[in-house]
């Protein structure tokens, strides 16, 4: 009992049901193994936890978070906005393609966007909020690799031309499209860069950190504006990329969605492998105390596991590495019957299903079923004070056909052959002949009325475009010279005043106008009082959401250490 107590590091008030409980996972480990006390042992934690127990496990089973019972209604039309995005997904594919077939070499990426297409079809539609809408709209980061299925959409929207679409990675001028989010060549356009080597997630934690400032400071109403970040798990290698979750936990920033588009890919072959980044990413979030949705398989399997009482399927799709995940996975029905049920049992879970109906199944994941993605994009936006991860199972190159679909060459290629295209073209169902494709042509506004109608209508609904990037005026009335004035007549002792000094005594001088006081935003350095900036501190007060829970060690000094939620 002594060993018991120890384990749980917590003193035991009644260790006669403490044993009553060890003895009783025992016996369903004796009697239905050790998968059927998982199950218990994860739905007693879960449960736990809505009921405020503070207690969690960095690893889940590699599941769906949400139950079929959690799923929600669909508001919108989801065959319009199957053709919508498929649509959009061939003319991104075209505007590559023509590029580089123009120029040779002009790069660009045409399969990150194929993996994402649905996740921000269902984001545009149904949740990135514009800047019509009372407050400041969302702040949506983009995978910048992905950015031609952005432009095919504005595109379709009329934001964009035949001519501009033309002139892809063609900005020196000025009037191209870049490569990559960056508002520098489009100020109108992209709000944020994003393809940063790692950086984008950081930015994006502290946009939302900023959000929460200003709004704690009375300064921006952006209660009504949501954070939403996209990264691929490949980039998530990236040391900056993970740096900064903490904070975000750690200062409840409730605000902020990232979604993880888990095509288990980087640039040149697998994440991982020989083992699971998304249950590796499962854990680095968790452990930095973000609330984590899984979204890996999509409807067509609710009926397989609801058939699975003893968890064999669950348990074989846990234990397969994602290097012959994503083989199999993109492989032909024999394949998958052979290799992914690899057991009698397996076999009958899908003996009503012919090799065409196994493909379809192995590429109906999470991230590419409309109504799964809206359930975990609404689940995610009802704030409980973690900011949220949504890790979405996707495929690279989904939809472009057996040459790119989960191809680890599938990144670098800029090009669709002829079988590609003409595969697309009979998937989408496209009215284009064969002699058509040759010329590699756009679904221009005009031939898809409908869709260019209810994509705008959508918009409106959401508020406007996205992205979209404006820049408010504020008219600022500077402080008069008096504000300067004790720089006038030089050092007044023999003190020796250096530069430290002198810029914390002019940022003093400003941050008491009544002119610049309360707009002034002064972002202290970690060391600040080796800069001198510590009579800043008591007169201004130091930011932090939860104000100050404790009294410093310092509190009966000269100089006093205070923090604050309205703190400068």
């Amino acid at each position: 009992m002594a060993g018991k107590g120890f384990r749980s590091g917590l003193p035991d008030s009644d260790p006669l049901e403490s044993s009553e409980w060890d003895e009783s996972i025992t016996g369903v480990i004796d009697t239905d193994g050790v998968d059927r006390a998982r199950r218990l042992l994860l739905s007693t934690i879960a449960t736990a936890s809505e009921s405020g127990v503070d207690l969690d496990v960095t690893s889940t089973p590699y599941q769906n978070s949400l139950e079929v019972d959690q799923a929600v209604q669909y508001p919108g039309d989801l065959e319009t906005e199957k053709r919508l995005d498929g649509v959009i997904r061939w003319n991104a594919m075209m505007m590559v393609t023509r590029a580089n077939k123009h120029f040779e070499g002009i790069g660009g990426h045409i399969s990150t966007y194929a993996s994402c297409s649905t996740l921000w079809s269902v984001g545009l539609n149904h949740f990135y909020r514009g800047k019509d809408l009372e407050g400041w709209g969302d702040h949506v980061y983009w995978q910048g690799h992905a950015s031609p299925g952005i432009y095919a959409r504005a595109f379709l929207e009329g934001r964009i031309d035949e001519a501009t679409m033309e002139a892809f990675r063609q900005e020196v001028d000025g009037s191209g499209l870049s490569s990559y989010p960056h508002p520098r060549l489009m100020p109108e356009f992209w709000e944020y860069p994003s393809v940063s080597m790692g950086l984008g997630a950081m930015t994006a934690i502290h946009q939302s950190r900023f959000n929460r400032y200003l709004h704690n400071r009375g300064l921006a109403d952006t209660s009504n504006s949501r954070v939403w970040y996209t990264m691929g798990d490949g980039e998530a290698e990236e040391p900056e990329s993970l740096s900064q979750l903490a904070l975000a936990a750690r200062e409840g920033l409730d605000d902020i969605v990232m979604i993880l588009n888990c095509n288990l890919q980087r640039l040149d072959g697998p994440v991982r492998g020989n083992g699971k980044i998304v249950q590796e990413l499962e854990g680095r979030f968790r452990g930095a105390g973000w609330r984590v949705i899984k979204l890996l398989w999509g409807s067509k399997w609710d009926s397989l596991f609801s058939k699975d009482k003893s968890g064999i399927l669950a348990a074989r799709l846990e234990d397969l590495v994602d290097g012959d995940e994503q083989r199999i996975l993109t492989a032909n029905g024999a394949i998958i019957r052979e290799e992914l049920f690899n057991s009698d049992a397996l076999k009958a879970l899908v003996s009503h299903l012919d090799d065409s109906d196994l493909e379809e199944l192995a590429l109906n994941v999470g991230g590419h079923d409309m109504e799964k993605v809206y359930a975990a994009y609404s689940a995610a936006v009802k704030g409980d004070g973690r900011p949220t991860v949504i890790l979405a199972r996707t495929i690279k190159g989904y939809g472009l056909g057996g040459d790119f679909a989960g191809r680890n060459t599938t990144h670098q290629k800029k090009k669709a052959d002829v079988d590609t295209v003409r595969f697309m073209r009979d998937d989408l169902g496209l009215e284009f002949s064969d002699e058509d494709l040759e010329s590699l042509p756009y679904v221009t506004p005009d031939m898809v009325p409908d869709l260019v109608e209810y994509s705008k209508e959508r918009r409106v609904e959401m508020g406007g475009p996205c992205p979209e990037r404006r820049v408010p005026e504020h008219a600022i009335d500077l402080p008069g010279q008096e504000a300067y004035s004790e720089f006038d007549g030089g050092t007044r002792s023999s003190l020796e005043v250096s530069t430290t000094m002198a810029f914390v005594r002019l940022l003093r001088n400003l941050m008491k106008t009544e002119e610049l006081g309360e707009k002034v935003v002064p972002i202290i350095p970690d060391e600040a009082r080796t800069f001198g900036m510590d009579p800043l501190f008591a007169e201004f007060g130091i930011y932090h959401p939860e104000g100050q829970l404790y009294t410093p060690v310092d509190h009966k000094m000269l100089m006093k250490y205070k923090t604050s939620d309205s703190g400068q």
